[in-house]
């Protein structure tokens, strides 16, 4: 199976909605990839934000990785 990373950038803040983050469209090998990448990458993310934005938004991220199922090959007859 291959996965790939789906994340969300949240709000502590009552009333506030996760957002879906855009990231790079890549398929990960197996689950472990994946979380190690998706943590990485929200390490990142995080990092380039203000800490007032951080902190004044309570922003915080979610991810998962989500199986991709296999697809079928065309079997020529």
């Amino acid at each position: 199976m291959k996965y790939i990373l789906i994340m969300y950038i949240c709000s502590g803040i009552a009333g506030n909605d996760c957002r879906l983050v855009e990231t790079d469209l890549k398929e990960f090998k197996d689950h472990h990839e994946c979380a190690v990448y998706g943590y990485s990458f929200t390490n990142d993310y995080m990092s380039n934000f203000s800490k007032n934005f951080v902190n004044d938004y309570k922003a915080y991220f979610q991810f998962a990785c989500s199986e991709q199922p296999k697809t079928r090959s065309k079997i020529n007859v």
